[in-house]
């Protein structure tokens, strides 16, 4: 559904914060299925842990407001400029199930559950081979900046 250059287009973050790879499923104003490819090539590996790599839980967390994001631009139908940001409101309910190790394919799936106020609500879960790695509700917001 949308390849890297699709999505270089319509998020604002890069290396090393971009953490979506490939959008596989996308049905506009309820839910999105995107991939991150976990790698040993990451930065953070070096520092979390050295003997035993695993993948934070707040890039966890950020790679499923990523493909929130894009749920959201994609629904709207506008590709945002370079001055448009999509921004945390809140966190709810997060859950850590399994660690995120290189190798691992990530899968975040993230579905709308409510608009209010210019407030976007998701429900979003990310797996690895089936199995949940972690789960959350996400508040996000889009502001335009300078």
């Amino acid at each position: 559904m949308m390849d890297i250059h699709q999505i270089l287009k319509r998020l604002p973050h890069r290396y090393p914060l971009l953490l979506v790879d490939r959008v596989v499923e996308l049905e506009k104003n309820v839910r999105i299925l995107a991939l991150k490819n976990v790698t040993i090539n990451e930065p953070f590996f070096t520092g979390h842990f050295p003997h035993r790599p695993v993948m934070p839980g707040v890039l966890i967390l950020e790679a499923m407001a990523q493909s929130a994001a894009l749920l959201s631009f994609a629904s709207m139908e506008v590709d945002p400029g370079d001055d448009m940001v999509v921004y945390f409101a809140g966190i709810d309910a997060a859950r850590f199930k399994r660690p995120v190790e290189p190798g691992d394919q990530l899968m975040m799936e993230a579905s709308i559950d409510r608009v209010r106020g210019g407030i976007y609500k998701y429900k979003a879960k990310a797996t690895v081979a089936g199995e949940m790695a972690a789960e959350a509700e996400l508040m996000c917001t889009m502001r335009k900046v300078g």
